[in-house]
């Protein structure tokens, strides 16, 4: 098998080679390589030891703050290439890091400690591909399957049950029997890992092109993360608007969406609050009022609790709050969401309503889908006439106001909120004479 190694990487392995040593791409570029994908980032390896490599790369810029655990970063071309001796992995104490290293000689040793098959391949020009555990073979089968036993693979890291997914997710890979029962068993370990990284994986799972199906097969390891899922499992949407249980709706609606990080986690909480909301009326059927609220309530507990960035949880709490709203057709509607929400969220939420109508019944999918197309092309109008949506559009501002005597301070802020009521109603143009004038009579009403 012949891999296309980037000129920057194989110029490493070739001076690396030309000092007597061994070395050679492996992990994730090697796994990708076999699958026909482009590598992004290129690992080495090397029986050369770190003090070796410092001597070895001596002309250029290095970073060595991993040198302790084995790795110096060189940089080549501009670009920084991980260089990492072969190592034997000591004891895993806390499920994530192992307390120490040992360095050895024997390449096989070092693919040993990695976590699935498909990640423990190496290669370069010279000898091919070193494959000791069957990965090029379990890339064809479609298979993920760990390395050795699939419990101590898990107890020594347990980010690989995320990881794992993510590669079922992204790839399309089939967990082999014995690694997904170790999966699901070992699923609680994953109390142990920082919540960054577990966002981190979380992303690249609900992203992927099968992450819908894989939900599904692992939805308790899902729950482990995030418990309030579990309450949307198996739950009935005993409705004509809706043909599946809470949960499987949520999946429908994950893969209905683009695979964009904010608008896929969106879609895995904007219902997680409707068993919470659920009553039951004379005739059996099921009601939800208020679920958006309570959902953006448990988002906002759940996104806070993985660290996620400040920017992101804004995105998915906004669109799951107003993920439900129904456009009546009235253009003071529009701006009123588009007041709330602003341009580039209201056209996340056209996205986010399209995606929660696919995965409904087919009751009015034509009529849901016409008013949400409606609304958007009368926002695209809005925007083209560059009408005033937001206080920075005003065309007045709170120097302005303190210029006609309304002092600094909450009323000024009430007052300029007052004036924009009075646009995006219709009722005072953005003019600065005009809002000026409002702005005095406001202020004197409520003196």
């Amino acid at each position: 098998m012949k891999i296309q190694i980037s000129p920057e990487a194989n110029r490493i392995i070739r001076i690396l080679q030309a000092h007597g040593f061994e070395a050679y791409v492996v992990g994730g570029c090697v796994r990708n390589a076999v699958l026909g994908l482009t590598p992004h980032d290129w690992d080495i390896c090397t029986n050369a030891r770190p003090e070796q490599l410092r001597e070895v790369f001596g002309g250029f810029e290095t970073c060595d703050f991993g040198l302790k655990h084995g790795t110096l970063a060189v940089m080549v071309g501009g670009t920084p290439f991980e260089v990492t001796t072969y190592r034997v992995d000591g004891v895993y104490a806390d499920n994530r890091h192992p307390e120490s290293v040992s360095f050895t000689d024997d390449l096989s040793l070092d693919l040993s400690r990695r976590d699935f098959t498909v990640n423990a391949m190496a290669y370069n020009d010279e000898e091919g591909l070193k494959d000791p555990f069957g990965g090029a073979e379990d890339i064809r089968s479609n298979i993920l399957r760990c390395v050795g036993v699939p419990d101590n693979r898990f107890n020594e890291d347990a980010l690989r049950i995320l990881r794992g997914l993510r590669f079922a997710a992204v790839y399309g890979f089939t967990v082999e029997k014995e690694t997904a029962e170790a999966i699901h068993r070992n699923r609680f370990l994953l109390n142990n890992i920082a919540a960054e990284r577990i966002f981190t994986e979380l992303k690249g799972i609900i992203c992927g092109k099968y992450a819908a199906s894989v939900l599904e097969d692992f939805r308790d390891v899902l729950a482990a993360v995030i418990p309030e899922l579990e309450e949307t499992f198996d739950f009935p949407q005993r409705t004509k608007h809706h043909q599946y249980d809470v949960w499987r709706h949520i999946l429908r609606s994950v893969e209905a969406i683009e695979p964009l990080p904010e608008l896929r986690m969106t879609m895995l909480l904007h219902d997680i609050g409707k068993p919470r909301a659920c009553t039951v009326d004379e005739n059996g059927c099921n009601h939800f009022k208020g679920h958006q609220k309570i959902s953006a309530e448990l988002a906002q507990k759940i996104l806070r609790r993985l660290r996620c960035p400040n920017a992101f949880s804004r995105t998915v709490l906004l669109l799951t709050e107003w993920h439900d709203i129904r456009f009546d057709g009235s253009e003071k509607q529009v701006k009123l969401v588009l007041r709330e929400l602003g341009e580039t969220h209201i056209r996340q939420l056209f996205a986010v309503q399209r995606a929660d109508i696919a995965a409904q019944s087919c009751y009015l999918r034509d009529e849901k889908l016409a008013a949400v197309d409606r609304a958007e092309r009368m926002t695209e109008e809005l925007l083209s006439q560059n009408q005033c949506f937001s206080l920075k559009q005003l065309a007045v501002n709170g120097r302005d106001l303190q210029s006609v005597g309304i002092p600094a301070g909450k009323e000024l802020g009430a007052v300029l909120n007052c004036l924009l009521d009075a646009v995006t109603d219709g009722r005072t143009p953005n003019e600065k004479n005009a809002l000026l004038e409002e702005a005095r009579r406001i202020f004197d009403k409520n003196k």
